[in-house]
């Protein structure tokens, strides 16, 4: 055991003290606060207004598009040439224009602009001018508009899981996004720290420093201590990126306390000019489901349990890390170099990737059947399991005990067999063997 910590200590020191890991730990947490803070920042901060021509040869849009705090429109009375010839002595940033044409073929207006506009004016612009036209035709057709508004309803279905008699709100959306994150970051970690551990295996042997080493340690041990110690590094990384993390995000949060408060969005000014009572209504329905919507993402996440969620995916990454870490060990020692390792990778990947193609079915399925035994096999396990656990109602505590069970015991057995490979390739040199040749390994 002694033997064992010191490889451990060895691999632990030597890979937290590189540059490398120090730079990406640092930089981790940075780029995860920017992913809170930017958004937020943004969300915040507003645009410079821009100011829109609108050129209406129809008479139909008069003071019809909303102005806000990003977009004001504002009627011209000139020919379109003129308008883009003086835009910047007019003090416009581009120029709608809306042919006679229009009532016919739709895809008759265009906008002229110095500077790309983006896709929020363009859509905006689109939506004013469908339902006006739409509202000209049913006006021609003799139907009042005021109809067709109140036959078009817009649904929205509260869900809800039965647990013992109550009802509980159901968050799918939000567990779908945490499923997925979890399913991909235990993916993207077991990769990671898996090929550490190949590619140590690989760089000791071409260096012949492991043919000192296990002339005091056994290649078991050694391959062992090897592994727990990237674990442990990895697993530091992990928890350095999360308390760093909030640290960051909370240093903000008490240097601008504004920063992280939910603005709401301005109201946007419409004028009553040319509109009927409908139009009014639908924007005013627009904006409360709006907010109905933030307001149900908010609850959502407060209704997460966040610390449940973290304790299984600190166990499935170690436990999942370690099962592949061992094969990834196994496979190193049975190459000299990186390139004769893709042979071998194949049949170890394959579990992997597998797992992580079959996410969507998944997150949509989490109690099937195909599900339930995926999160059973350990080699897809790690991730499939972290894609069911935000789910409500939560997998039951039995399944998620049986899947940690079988997870253990495929780390032992996986172990078992990569130590028996291990303790034969590690002073084999110059040649390269087959899944067949490793095959025999296994019995020696």
């Amino acid at each position: 055991m002694r033997k064992i910590l010191i490889i451990i200590r060895r691999e632990y020191l030597s890979r937290v003290q590189k540059k490398s890991f120090i730079i990406m730990t640092i930089l981790g947490p940075l780029l995860m606060a920017a992913l809170f803070v930017v958004p937020v920042y943004l969300a915040n901060v507003s645009d410079q207004v821009k100011k829109i021509a609108v050129l209406d040869e129809t008479g139909l849009f008069h003071d019809k598009f909303p102005s806000s705090n990003k977009f004001v429109f504002e009627n011209v009375y000139m020919s379109y040439q003129a308008a883009c010839d003086n835009l910047d002595d007019l003090g416009y940033n581009a120029v709608l224009y809306i042919p006679e044409s229009v009532i016919n073929n739709p895809n008759a207006v265009k906008m002229s602009s110095k500077k790309d506009m983006g896709f929020g004016l363009t859509d905006l612009i689109e939506g004013v001018i469908k339902q006006e036209l739409e509202a000209h035709r049913l006006a021609l057709s003799g139907i009042d508009k005021s109809i067709l508004d109140n036959v078009n309803v817009d649904v929205k279905i509260n869900t809800f899981i039965l647990r013992e008699g109550e009802e509980e709100r159901s968050y799918s959306e939000i567990s779908y996004i945490l499923g997925l994150l979890g399913g991909i970051l235990i993916y993207m970690f077991i990769f990671l720290y898996g090929s550490q551990v190949m590619r140590g295996v690989i760089e000791e042997k071409t260096n012949r420093i492991v043919e000192v080493i296990v002339s005091s340690i056994k290649p078991f041990q050694l391959m062992l201590g090897k592994i727990i110690g990237v674990a442990l590094v990895g697993l530091t990384q992990f928890v350095l990126w999360i308390g760093l993390t909030a640290m960051i995000v909370f240093s903000l949060q008490s240097i601008n306390p504004a920063l992280f408060k939910y603005k709401e969005p301005p109201k946007v000014e419409i004028h009553d000019k040319g509109l009927s009572q409908s139009d009014i209504a639908q924007n005013q329905m627009a904006m409360q489901l709006s907010d109905s919507k933030s307001n149900q993402i908010l609850e959502g996440i407060t209704h997460i349990q966040f610390g449940n969620i973290l304790v299984i995916f600190v166990f499935y990454f170690l436990f999942g890390y370690l099962l592949y870490a061992s094969m990834f060990a196994a496979i190193g020692s049975a190459v000299d170099n990186d390139a004769d390792t893709q042979q071998f990778m194949l049949p170890v990947t394959v579990p992997l990737i597998l797992a992580l193609v079959s996410l969507n079915f998944v997150l949509n399925n989490p109690d099937g059947p195909v599900s339930f035994w995926l999160s059973m096999i350990p080699f897809t396990s790690p991730i499939v399991m972290m894609a069911r656990i935000p789910f409500n109602p939560p997998v039951a505590y039995w399944e998620i005990g049986l899947s940690m069970l079988f997870l253990v015991a495929g780390f032992i057995f996986t172990t078992w067999i990569a130590a028996r490979i291990y303790r034969t390739g590690i002073l084999m040199y110059g040649k390269k063997p087959t899944l067949r040749e490793l095959f025999k390994w296994m019995r020696y």
